[in-house]
């Protein structure tokens, strides 16, 4: 009989661990709160020494699993020699921290990410095959929960930018979008909204709009974003008066006493992946039209509402650039929207300049407070814009008969009334601050004579963003000039404000960089 070998496990002593012990002792270290800002990309830090960089054989920027209480994220690891780390620690850079909801010395486990099933669907679409409503349903509960990277945001991004996305397809992303997250309910038959494509800067139209609309006596819960590729969103706009940090509750609180509401739509997770969509789009310093479609409508639809005016603003150097473009965006809308449910309105606009004055999140406050106060040098486009949207809701919605919205929303506006709506709903919310400019400015003046013939939307916003919008929320342009305006050699044409002296100077270089912002003839 061939004798067998037999490996009998011998009592641990009490200095010896368990494998479970050990495992647990070998892939968790402390957490370590470093302070260091990577905007949206989840970094963690490791020493060089460490046993669990050794023995799991990652690399510098290797993809890491991090999970701590009860959350997991995907993170970048960056590789410390020596030094600001201990033996046993591990440093998040800000946006995991915050994810994680971690405090210092927390313990967290690392290790390698498990394949994500649904990359699948995006390499498929990289291929330009068509994804399905459930495949696009895989992809974003992935990205909700926090097992995409960046980098593999990003990818998603971009295989379905451009005109990648068909029209069952953006239909299918947008119900999905939804799907991920919270849905606001209302007892009211009718709730209306509003939404400005983008892409021309100082467009604030939001929250007049919503103050003349509230007062007239409609539902109107609006939920904003912040800023993607432009100087300032209505959210930012917003910030720097009231309070738009709202949760469901407070929105729901402050609708019942005040009919509207401006909340950033990200405090209150009513499309979460379309949130983290557009940290990343922000980064890309892309907005492509199949994911503007379904990151507008499924914000519409979270938000409860039933009647929805979209304004398509037209022109060279704004997001929409041609009559065609906006008229097939126009139908996309429309087909998604009644697959949502929604009725929609979709106006096209003049996109050739920027409306109103200021230009950055501050700047634009202030054009809205005077449109609203009724100030004679109030920006006239920004309040003429204003009313025909108000006017286009209110006969959409059927609250006025047709041709009657305009004397509607014009009456509520020029007595006073859309102002005080307006100041009630930001005392609802917490605050009503007045916005203040930037200290460091600098005038931008006309080399010769003429008249104004076109003014650069992209680069006018550019140079706003240099110098510092929106996230330094005082910064920006206050634009002085109009098309067919004439003017002399000397004329101020913008005034640039920026929180910081480096800041102004960055703009600065980049304006003399440029041969044409405003085109003078």
């Amino acid at each position: 009989m061939p004798l067998v070998a037999v490996q009998k496990r011998l009592p641990a002593h009490d200095s010896e661990l368990t494998t479970s012990e050990m495992k647990h002792n070998t892939n968790t270290l402390k957490l370590k709160r470093l302070h260091i800002d990577t905007q949206i990309e989840h970094v963690v830090y490791m020493r060089k020494d460490c046993v669990i960089y050794k023995s799991e054989g990652f690399e510098s920027m290797s993809r890491v699993q991090v999970s701590a209480n009860n959350k997991t994220i995907v993170a970048s690891l960056n590789i410390i020699n020596k030094g600001v780390l201990h033996e046993g620690e591990a440093g998040l850079s800000e946006s995991a921290w915050k994810w994680l909801g971690a405090k210092d010395g927390d313990e967290a486990s690392f290790s390698h990410p498990p394949q994500i099933e649904s990359m699948k669907h995006v390499r498929a679409k990289m291929y330009r095959q068509k994804l399905q409503r459930s495949d696009f349903k895989e992809i974003l509960n992935d990205i909700v929960s926090g097992s995409y990277s960046n980098v593999e945001i990003s990818a998603f991004l971009t295989s379905c930018a451009g005109d990648n996305l068909d029209l069952e397809e953006v239909t299918g992303l947008t119900q999905s979008m939804v799907e991920t997250g919270h849905r606001l309910e209302w007892n009211n038959t009718i709730i209306v909204d509003k939404h400005c494509v983008g892409g021309l800067p100082g467009n604030r139209t939001t929250p007049i709009v919503v103050a003349i609309v509230a007062e007239a006596g409609l539902i109107i819960p609006k939920t904003s974003s912040r800023a993607i590729t432009s100087p300032a969103g209505t959210a930012d706009t917003l910030e720097t008066i009231t309070h738009v940090d709202l949760d469901m509750q407070q929105i729901q609180e402050v609708i019942n006493k005040e009919n509207g509401c401006f909340a950033w739509g990200g405090s209150v997770k009513l499309s979460p992946a379309d949130d983290i969509l557009i940290r990343v789009e922000r980064a890309l310093d892309i907005d492509s039209a199949g994911q503007m479609i379904a990151s507008v409508l499924s914000k519409k639809n979270a938000a409860g509402s039933t009647h929805v005016v979209i304004d398509f603003a037209v022109g060279k150097t704004a997001k929409v650039r041609t009559l065609e473009e906006a008229e097939k965006l126009k139908y996309f809308f429309n087909v998604v929207g009644a697959a949502l449910n929604l009725k929609i309105k979709v106006l096209i606009t003049d996109g050739s300049q920027p409306v109103g004055r200021g230009i950055g999140p501050a700047l634009e406050a202030m054009d809205v407070l005077s449109v609203l106060r009724n100030d004679p040098e109030a920006p006239a486009d920004l309040r003429e814009r204003s009313l025909v949207l108000a006017a286009e809701i209110l006969e959409l919605s059927e609250c006025c008969a047709k041709g009657e919205g305009l004397i509607r929303a014009t009456n509520i506006l020029n007595n006073g009334s859309a102002y005080k709506k307006f100041e009630a709903i930001c005392r609802a919310q917490g605050a009503f601050k007045t916005p203040v400019s930037a200290r460091y400015v600098s005038d931008v003046c006309s080399s010769s004579a003429g008249t104004v013939t076109e003014i650069d939307n992209r680069r006018l916003a550019k140079v706003a963003k240099l110098a510092g919008a929106p996230r330094a929320a005082s910064a920006g342009v206050l634009l002085m000039q109009r098309r067919g305006n004439i003017i002399r050699e000397g004329d101020l044409l913008y005034r640039i404000y920026a929180e910081e002296k480096g800041q102004l100077a960055y703009a600065l270089r980049y304006v003399e960089s440029q041969t044409n912002i405003i085109f003078i003839s």
